[in-house]
């Protein structure tokens, strides 16, 4: 029997029966209240959204959409609304089913005034799975307070083309690194009993020109190997309960109408017995954006067929449409009991079925204490990455810096991000997501901006705006220069603002045709730089940037991906040298927008040669980053195993600074020949190790064969026996290295394969 197949309790099976037909397309609708009319969704003003709460719940309701995260109201009022929302499903439909109430919970809880943490890329330049996890489940605890059943998040995406106005919500380019770090914050969600949703199964990063719904052109090797590795840890090793559908098509076959992937990957291969949501509005675009649908009845069956059990926000193709799909006999009557009885599995997990909510709603729930606080600040910090440094940082280095002539201020901290707070967050959190569209309305949060920090952290400083993150103007720059040019040291704080469909430089709908610095940063960089003053830049993105040109002119460089609310503290402390930066790259950074998409796990056609003029090779690469300390390997080995079994490496690594300062152990492989290309270099393990001065530990990984698993020529993904390079250090960097042979028959891996690797520090 297969997973698509499997039965549901006795009690859910009873009440799928006992359901007329509006009361099963009910269980598998949901319902979206936006009392504003924001646009927080893909063409959400040319979809028709269900009517009044009433008409809607007439029959009960399976979701409530985005009770909290859509506009500025106490979290309090907000949980006594969804109190009495749930106790009329109780007591005033036949069945007395309460919904369940999905929200948004990228960068933590999406509701006014809770704690908004990093951005994913921040996830995963920090390379610290505990930690995410430890964030994982304080977002669920808040979630589960406020009765809250079902997150969206993670996002589980490769990165392909840094164009792509989403990469902001990415954890990184690597599928392992992804799957290990986003694996870590479902098993977190979840621990506390909410659902997790991996998004955007699959493929919705490659689009075409980095476009946003832009049309995937992609092989099936490139699908299976890139970017369905981190689903399918998150799937069987993270036992995530609920997956989103991706917008996008593939080879001209729309993913929300693609039984191959929601039933025969997704289901019958890895054996996910949980529930399939739409992205929002994803039925209706089968008919129309994709066209594949001649109405919205043959849309939702579509979609029903193909595994989609829940239409998210709204019911615009399940409830009317479908109904009459249904009885026309256009649409077997079986494929919503299906999905009906799948959501029914659900609540019933989730203890809903038994629920009353006659007590009262939950008020006083703290979002934002010490504890959301201390995990937002050890993210941000471990998460930002030094690129480039002439020994100029940390800024209290040098005591002949500890005055300046004439009282004068010794930093001058300048540029469009340097006194936001807005900067500080990506396009999911509250902050972009709603609250900019009300300007007035307080965040309700501590944020303190870089400049607010630096001068906490440094003392006074002079400051200048320079210019906005977008446009062109420069009426800024006479006084930036003069800044500058009056300091010791300039710190630049550029990048991007995160928004919406168009309202920003980074997020959903918010793609670019280039990969420099938005509007005229670059030219104000250039303006400072002539002065003479060392610059150090930071860089405060939802992607990275084309900054080849700042990396051999400037000081110092650093990389902030969206630091969430304590990111300005951070950042502060890293110029400091009160925090040793640890960061590590999750993409590399881009030559230039004519290089893209590249990624480092390219093959070896994909390097420098005399056969062309360009090069390929990356100002910076995945995994790199620098320190204010400095680390030596020795005593490494590496063991060989069967195509079913699983390699050893051991490495000593000793901080051989003068300084405490946490090392990211990383192991790379490169299969020497296979039956098809592989990379030249690919991440197989990781392990983020602190040490003290002059201290040194011992890690051991054990690293499963199916790391190295790949799609043959038969299109099986399987691990084939040979010759392994293994080294330590980063893709263009072999600290230490040693060649083992994978011995055996070839292996194909399946959902009881082991993926996850094991580590071991002493």
């Amino acid at each position: 029997m297969t997973a698509v197949d499997a039965p549901v309790s006795g009690r859910v099976a009873a009440l799928v029966a006992d359901m007329t037909l509006e009361e099963k397309l009910a269980q598998i609708t949901g319902f979206w209240e936006d009392e504003k009319g924001d646009v927080v969704a893909p063409l959400q003003g040319e979809v028709s959204v269900t009517g009044g709460l009433d008409d809607a719940t007439a029959h009960g309701i399976g979701h409530f959409t985005r009770i909290y995260g859509t506009t500025p109201v106490d979290a309090d009022a907000r949980a006594r609304v969804l109190w009495e929302r749930q106790r009329a499903l109780v007591t005033g439909t036949r069945l007395g089913i309460p919904a369940i109430v999905h929200e948004e919970i990228l960068t933590g809880l999406s509701a006014w005034k809770a704690a908004t943490y990093p951005g994913p890329l921040t996830w995963g330049a920090a390379f610290d799975p505990e930690l995410v996890a430890r964030m994982g489940a304080l977002i669920g605890r808040d979630c589960r307070a406020l009765g809250i059943h079902q997150g969206l998040a993670p996002v589980l995406d490769v990165v392909r083309d840094p164009r792509w106005g989403r990469v902001e919500e990415c954890i990184g380019e690597d599928p392992y690194l992804v799957g290990e770090i986003g694996t870590a914050y479902v098993e977190g969600v979840q621990s506390q009993g909410v659902d997790a949703t991996l998004k955007h199964f699959v493929g919705y990063s490659a689009s075409q020109s980095g476009r946003n719904f832009g049309p995937v052109a992609m092989g099936p090797r490139e699908l299976r190997d890139v970017m369905m590795v981190p689903f399918e840890m998150a799937v069987t090793d993270g036992g995530v309960r609920s997956v989103m559908h991706a917008y996008t098509e593939i080879d001209g076959v729309p993913t929300a109408a693609d039984g191959s992937l929601l039933t025969g990957v997704l289901r019958d291969e890895w054996g996910f017995d949980g529930v399939v949501v739409a992205d929002y509005f994803g039925v209706a675009f089968l008919h129309l954006l994709h066209g594949i649908a001649g109405d919205l009845g043959e849309a939702a069956g579509l979609a029903l067929a193909a595994g989609v059990d829940v239409e998210l926000p709204t019911g615009d193709a399940y409830l009317a449409p479908l109904a009459a799909a249904v009885r026309s006999g256009a649409v077997p009557e079986e494929l919503v009991d299906r999905a009906a009885g799948r959501i029914l599995a659900q609540k019933e997990r989730l203890g809903l079925l038994d629920a009353t909510f006659d007590g009262p709603a939950p008020s006083g729930v703290e979002l934002d204490g010490p504890e959301h606080r201390e995990v937002a600040r050890l993210l941000a910090e471990r998460g930002i990455v030094l690129l480039a440094n002439d020994g100029t940082l940390p800024l209290e280095a040098d005591p002949a810096r500890a005055s300046s002539p004439a009282g004068a201020p010794r930093i001058a901290v300048i540029g469009p991000n340097a006194d936001r707070y807005q900067a500080m967050f990506g396009c999911y959190s509250f902050a972009n997501h709603v609250l900019d569209k009300r300007p007035g309305t307080a965040l309700g949060l501590d944020v303190p901006t870089v400049l607010d920090a630096i001068r906490d952290e440094l003392g006074p400083v002079l400051a200048a705006h320079g210019c906005d993150v977008q446009g062109d103007s420069r009426e800024g720059f006479a006084e930036a220069v003069s800044a500058a040019s009056a300091a010791d040291v300039a710190v630049l704080v550029v990048g991007d603002q995160a928004g919406l469909f168009g309202r920003g430089t980074s997020g959903e709908g918010c793609d670019t045709d280039s990969l420099e610095l938005p509007g005229v940063q670059r030219a104000l960089v250039e303006e400072v730089l002539a002065t003479g003053t060392p610059v150090v830049l930071v860089l405060v993105t939802g992607r990275p940037y084309a900054i080849g040109w700042a990396l051999e002119r400037c000081a110092a460089v650093v990389q902030a991906f969206f630091p969430g609310e304590e990111g300005g503290r951070a950042i502060a402390g890293v110029l400091s040298g009160r925090v040793n930066p640890s960061g590590r790259l999750p993409v590399s950074i881009p030559r230039d927008t004519g290089a893209q998409p590249h990624t480092y796990l390219h093959p070896r056609l994909g390097e420098d040669s005399d056969v062309t003029n360009l090069s390929s090779a990356t100002p910076r690469t995945f995994g790199e980053g620098l320190s204010y300390t400095t680390f030596g390997y020795s005593g490494f080995s590496a063991t060989g195993a069967a195509c079913d079994g699983t390699m050893r490496v051991s490495v000593r690594v000793e901080n051989t600074g003068s300084r405490m300062g946490d090392e990211v152990v990383q192991v790379y492989a490169r299969v020497r020949r296979g039956s098809v290309t592989r990379p030249v270099a690919q991440l197989v393990g990781f392990a983020r190790v602190p040490l003290a001065a002059g201290e040194s530990r011992e890690v051991v990984l054990d690293i499963p064969a199916a790391r190295l698993a790949f799609s043959g020529r038969d299109l099986v993904r399987a691990v084939e026996p040979g010759e392994v390079e293994l080294w330590v250090g980063t893709p263009r960097v072999r600290e230490a290295e040693a060649v083992v042979t994978l011995t055996g028959d070839r292996t194909p891996v399946g959902r009881e394969s082991a993926r996850r690797v094991r580590v071991e520090v002493t």
